[in-house]
């Protein structure tokens, strides 16, 4: 009999991902496919759905064939995703979020920032589902941007009579269900899953009485726990996504959970992790942007982090979701917008490495024992895009101190290594604010994009002082959807059980101590004065009349 393979599909800012893995966590066969995506004005970025489940067929389809499989092996289906909120109307067609008329793109995504101030006046309002987002409602969570549409495109609103996540848009996709996953509802839509209710008093306070009507139909009449079974692949979407059909597909969840799944239930130390042990673990999921996930067997208030999040992630225990909002867009946005990003694309693609490969080398180059301490004189703040956590601030903005007046590949190595210094600063400042709250974190397990660059890596172990453990599975993202599929499958009997088997560690980086620590104990000094200092220069500026 041919071996049982799970299949998991993340969809992230720019591609769809498949993968195959077995019942140990063994990834036999990956696919790709790039999805559009337009940015109509400043802070506005969408996308379609129709694209993205053409998408995933076509990942799908190169994922069994590089794992020489047939469908018929596929025995359960997990789907991830970013938090991207599609619209859709009672037909299941999509309905326009853009200013213009086109319904294909109807999707805001995560990163987009429109609803800054539908969030801002949704936080002016007290109310207990506060005290479960760090106390700040995100202009990336879904009730400002559906807020905006009401206000912005009210046809668009009337029109809209499905509101989804996008990974509870795919699980619908597949099996017709419109159940909606706890993992969603609670971390973006301000559900509370402990109680197992929707906030209708906060629902009307807020402008959006209308998602009450109908048990709440356009938002979720029901709300279910990940790797239950919520349906089964059907004809038509088997046919499209070049499956069987009939395969159980578990409820959905967001993509960075997905990664935490993956990753906390590793081995370390000979012994699996109880559910004391999670506690001193952290997940750091690190793509375009990064989260940093935490959880307790008892709820964690942490003012300025998302959460707690009840049964968010691993079933029965709370959530502590802390992020930035551009780490790897960041990165690129320093190199791209510099005078050499054209000249250093070029040499990549003809030595068949990349960017990052090119920079690192640099860096060795110029100081082959000592490389953190290029940055001496150079400094970056890292909120180019706001602040998710945990000054919750999404008005910050990035600064940079130290510039020299060249244009040179050293320089520009330097800047990337400062870049990438700033943004395990956050890190850092995220992890002191949740030990201020009874974390005791000593372990970050890391996946995603950022994690395949070794000085990523080198300087967050150092700055945060925590061992990182790299997965044995590098894709923790897909192998997390693919242990759902194995729990809906019946597999496993739980999430938990499923982490025990199919997550494995793999290198470990212990960080440096003695003048490297001393050196960013200093650095992180400045960390905190550059915020300080932004807020002093907004001070002086207050006086100068209206921003233009």
């Amino acid at each position: 009999m041919a071996r049982e393979l799970y299949l998991g599909v993340d969809v992230g800012t720019g591609s769809v991902r498949a993968g195959l893995f077995t019942a140990v966590g063994q990834c036999l066969g990956q696919g790709s496919h790039a999805i559009a995506i337009a940015r109509p004005a400043e802070d506005f970025v969408e996308q379609s759905s129709e694209d993205i489940w053409r998408a995933t067929g076509r990942a799908i389809s190169m994922a069994l064939s590089q794992a020489g499989a047939s469908p018929e092996q596929v025995a359960g289906i997990g789907f991830d995703a970013t938090c991207s909120l599609v619209v859709l109307d009672a037909e299941a067609r999509p309905v326009r979020v853009s200013l213009g008329s086109d319904d294909s793109y109807n999707i805001i995504v995560w990163m987009d920032h429109r609803a800054v101030a539908q969030a801002d006046r949704i936080n002016q309002i007290e109310h207990e589902v506060r005290r479960y987002v760090g106390g700040t409602v995100s202009p990336e969570m879904e009730l400002p941007k559906i807020l905006w549409l009401k206000q912005q495109l009210p046809e668009s609103f009337a029109r809209a009579s499905h509101f989804f996540d996008l990974a509870d848009f795919l699980t619908f996709k597949a099996t017709g269900s419109h159940t909606r996953s706890l993992c969603t509802t609670v971390c973006k839509w301000t559900y509370l899953g402990h109680e197992q209710r929707w906030a209708d008093d906060f629902l009307q306070q807020i402008g959006l009485a209308e998602l009450s009507q109908n048990q709440h139909e356009k938002i979720g009449a029901r709300v279910r726990p990940m790797g239950e079974k919520v349906g089964t692949l059907s004809p038509e979407a088997a046919r499209e996504l070049g499956l069987a059909q009939g395969i159980p597909v578990s409820v959905g969840i967001i993509d960075a959970h997905a990664g935490g799944l993956g990753l906390l239930g590793a081995p370390l130390d000979g012994k699996r992790p109880s559910a004391q042990d999670l506690e001193t673990r952290l997940a750091l999921i690190s793509g375009t942007s990064s989260c940093h996930m935490a959880v307790s067997r008892e709820p964690r208030y942490v003012p300025g982090v998302w959460g707690p999040y009840f049964s968010a992630m691993v079933p029965g225990l709370w959530l502590t979701e802390g992020g930035q909002s551009a780490t790897g867009a960041l990165i690129d946005h320093v190199i791209q917008s510099h005078a050499l990003a054209p000249t250093l694309a070029a040499e990549a693609k003809r030595q068949g490495t990349t960017v990052y490969a090119l920079l690192n080398q640099e860096l060795l180059r110029q100081a082959p024992e000592n490389v953190h301490a290029l940055t001496h004189d150079l400094h970056v703040f890292p909120d180019f895009h706001g602040n998710r956590s945990p000054r919750a601030d999404a008005s910050l903005r990035g600064m940079l101190s130290g510039l020299k007046l060249t244009n040179s590949l050293e320089a520009l190595a330097v800047l990337y290594l400062a870049t990438i210094q700033a943004i395990a600063h956050g890190t850092r400042h995220i992890l002191s604010v949740l030990a201020e709250h009874g974390y005791r974190i000593d372990t970050l397990l890391a996946t995603g994009g950022d994690v395949k660059n070794p000085v990523f890596v080198r300087e967050h172990a150092d700055i945060t002082g925590c061992r990182i453990v790299l997965p044995r599975e590098p894709e923790a993202v897909l192998l997390g959807s693919a242990l759902l599929g194995a729990v809906a499958a019946g597999r496993y009997d739980s999430v938990l059980s499923a982490m025990h088997a199919m997550n494995a560690a793999g290198t470990v980086i212990v960080p440096h101590t003695g003048s490297v620590a001393r050196y960013h104990q200093q650095k992180h000094a400045v960390f905190q004065r550059m915020y300080a200092d932004q807020l002093a220069y907004r001070e002086l500026m207050s006086t100068a009349g209206p921003r233009l």
